[in-house]
């Protein structure tokens, strides 16, 4: 429904409500045509005695015949512009009071023309022709059947029983003095506006209008949900996995150190270290089978938002996202705290939460990798997907990248799990919780067959063994937040090293990494 096509109709055509009875209107008609006639027969020089018949029986009548005056026009012509005349001046009075507009009836019609009758009965002999003037066949726009007697509604050429002049939305009449149109369809103004104003999906309420008068809103480039511009400035809860903010219909779970998160995605939310780890060993599994195979035992631990900004703090080399970082790939020596024991829901928060502190030692150049507690699944894999590339990046002698081109390629392998999660099948790779016992998957100029077979834990990493829809949609939303990250490192990283990947394939790219510290052009 274009907006250019809608016009606001104020008092297009209803008439308002009668203003003066059948006798006030033939009274001020009479006083009007008293006036008129009186100069009228001044005019032709004839007296009112001289126009009156004079009877000679019953069957014999005569008329005096009237004299004639300069106007050369028939007298019955002259006679009915005169009333004509009169019928407009004495409506024009109508419409000179408050609230004159009125409703337009037959009675008017039927005022005139007794009118035009009682004159041409009492002025004129009975040899004068009698004009007769027929009511105007109406057909109502609405039920297509005529307008006999009554109201009635004239709008855009065409006629309306009252009742039958109704809003296109709600099908209701219109007795309101302005309406909507759009087309050919009328509306209510109130029932225009629920079908073309946007609604804050927020607060539920129509968004307003800025300073200038426009409608301005904020829109979420994957959900679209469209929200006022000030619930990102009133402390308006925002889920910490889907970025989508809290209605006021329905209320988001703590995390208790400052996160929350929706409902969908707290259904397939990881919440300790024991329930994530046969998700992280089906992703051990999936780098296995592009020969990416990690030896080194990398301990994994899910951690709250506080342990993980202390352990960066802690940390002397890495580029971390900011302003979340979710995943961190350790390479010193520290102690974490880890969730031991998954918390239950209480109210709109969580409790009986188990931590236990962790001293991490360092055997190799990983120490451990942490991920953030509380995230879907999904998107706990691909953080898991992501520090892992570090690892194996570390444990095969690749040295001083740059961040574009380290953090870049492992957004590449986080991406690829995740597509082959939401799309399996799409590169021929295996899915961590669907994998087959055998199958080859190709990138590009390489082709690497799948030593791996799903083990019993990861087909059931996700929590009902098959994803439903609104976690396929949270997936496909992982993958468009990597595609469209707007930081040099991560986001311009990962569109050249996806770039390379798709023109070299997966192992040529990295061979080039690792002689050249850069992708290949």
């Amino acid at each position: 429904m274009s907006s250019s096509n809608v016009n606001h109709i104020s008092q297009p055509c209803i008439y308002g409500h009668v203003v003066s009875s059948y006798a006030e209107r033939k009274s001020r008609i009479m006083k009007w045509l008293s006036k008129l006639f009186k100069s009228g027969s001044n005019n032709r020089g004839v007296t009112a005695g001289q126009q009156q018949p004079q009877f000679l029986g019953e069957e014999n009548m005569s008329w005096r015949a009237p004299a004639r005056s300069l106007d050369d026009r028939p007298r019955a012509k002259k006679e009915k512009e005169e009333l004509d005349r009169a019928i407009a001046l004495s409506l024009n009075e109508d419409l000179k009071r408050p609230n004159g507009y009125r409703w337009r009836t037959d009675n008017d019609e039927d005022l005139a023309r007794s009118f035009r009758d009682s004159l041409n009965t009492s002025a004129y002999p009975p040899y004068a022709p009698r004009d007769y003037y027929p009511r105007g066949y109406r057909v109502c726009g609405g039920c297509n059947r005529e307008i006999g007697y009554g109201n009635y509604l004239g709008c855009m050429g065409t006629f309306f029983h009252p009742e039958c002049f109704r809003c296109h939305a709600c099908g209701y009449p219109i007795t309101e003095h302005e309406f909507s149109l759009s087309g050919k369809d009328t509306y209510h103004k109130s029932c225009f506006k629920e079908l073309t104003h946007p609604k804050c999906e927020v607060c539920h309420q129509f968004i307003p209008t800025n300073g200038a008068g426009l409608i301005e809103y904020r829109c979420h480039p994957y959900w679209s949900q469209k929200y006022c511009p000030s619930h990102e400035h009133d402390n308006t809860a925002r889920c910490c996995s889907c970025e989508r903010l809290e209605s006021w219909k329905t209320r988001y779970v703590s995390l208790g150190d400052g996160r929350s998160i929706c409902l969908e995605c707290m259904e397939s939310a990881i919440m300790d270290t024991g329930e994530c780890q046969p998700l992280y060993l089906a992703i051990k599994d999936y780098y296995e089978g592009m020969n990416m195979k990690i030896d080194q035992e990398i301990p994994m631990l899910l951690v709250e938002r506080q342990a993980l900004n202390e352990a960066i703090e802690g940390e002397k080399h890495g580029f971390h996202h900011m302003p979340e970082t979710r995943g961190l790939c350790l390479s010193e020596e520290q102690t974490v705290t880890s969730i031991r024991k998954r918390p239950r829901i209480g109210g709109r928060g969580l409790v009986a939460m188990r931590t236990q502190p962790q001293k991490l030692t360092r055997i190799c150049d990983v120490t451990a990798i942490l991920v953030l507690y509380g995230l879907p699944r999904l998107l706990t894999g691909a953080i898991l997907a992501h520090e892992l590339m570090h690892g194996w990046l570390r444990l095969n002698g690749y040295r001083n990248l740059n961040p574009e081109v380290e953090e870049g390629i492992c957004q590449v392998l986080s991406h690829m799990w995740l597509e082959s999660e939401v799309m399996p099948g799409s590169r021929n790779m295996p899915s961590t919780s669907t994998a087959s016992s055998s199958s080859t998957w190709s990138h590009g100029s390489t082709s690497m067959p799948s030593t791996s077979t799903a083990s019993s834990s990861s087909s059931s990493s996700s929590k009902k063994g098959h994803k439903s829809s609104m976690e396929n949609n949270l997936g496909a939303f992982f993958m468009h937040q990597i595609a469209h990250d707007a930081s040099p490192a991560y986001g311009g990283g990962f569109r050249l090293a996806m770039e390379a990947v798709n023109k070299y394939g997966l192992r040529s790219t990295l061979a080039h990494i690792h002689l050249t510290g850069t992708f290949p052009l």
